[in-house]
């Protein structure tokens, strides 16, 4: 198997493991967006599913000598919000320590940017989870994706199965942005922004 392929396997998982109950109270919540269906599975707008993916064999809570909950919403997307404020408030996790992987257009494939609050650009996703947070104040890890060639519209862009040419670049951003999850939770958000955005310039 190529390393094409190797990645094309690991953007199209069988089924995703079902979640455990998360614990009563946490210090960080990682939220990975993206919509549930396997016809969704291996398209750019769940790159947040493809990084929780990517970290599920990965310990954050020992990273992060924290208890860190990970979060794949069955809501749909442009539906996030319902999914994740009232998990946030029920173990305790402000905003501000409430990291939300996600697909960015204004990113070229590969690139990974982390930042804090922040416009959400026209993103239906994280207008929801703005609306029932009741603030922008939550940590973004931002997934390039690119913009759509001319003539295609975002949504189909954003909902179409991933091609082979395509593969390569995203399996890049999706492994780096699971180390910036992990380098947030370890270190800090400017620690992840200094390593994370110096790697790619």
């Amino acid at each position: 198997m190529n390393v094409l392929q190797n990645l094309l396997a690991r953007l199209r998982p069988a089924k995703p493991a079902p979640q455990p109950a998360a614990p009563e109270r946490a210090d960080w919540l990682v939220v990975g967006l993206g919509n549930p269906g396997a016809q969704y599975e291996a398209t750019r707008h769940n790159a947040g599913h493809m990084v929780l993916d990517e970290l599920a064999d990965t310990d954050l809570s020992e990273a992060a000598g924290a208890t860190v909950v990970t979060l794949r919403p069955r809501t749909y997307m442009n539906l996030s919000g319902e999914a994740v404020a009232p998990l946030a408030r029920r173990l305790g996790v402000p905003a501000e320590r409430v990291i939300v992987v996600h697909d960015e257009l204004d990113l070229a494939p590969g690139v990974v940017r982390v930042r804090a609050g922040g416009s959400e650009n026209g993103h239906r996703g994280l207008k929801s989870l703005t609306g029932h947070l009741d603030t922008r104040d939550y940590l973004r890890v931002r997934v390039g994706v690119g913009r759509p060639p001319q003539g295609m519209s975002v949504p189909d862009w954003v909902l179409a199965p991933i091609d082979d040419a395509a593969s390569a670049d995203l399996g890049a951003g999706v492994a780096l942005a699971a180390r910036a999850v992990e380098l947030i939770v370890s270190e800090g958000l400017t620690a992840a922004q200094n390593r994370i955005h110096r790697r790619l310039g």
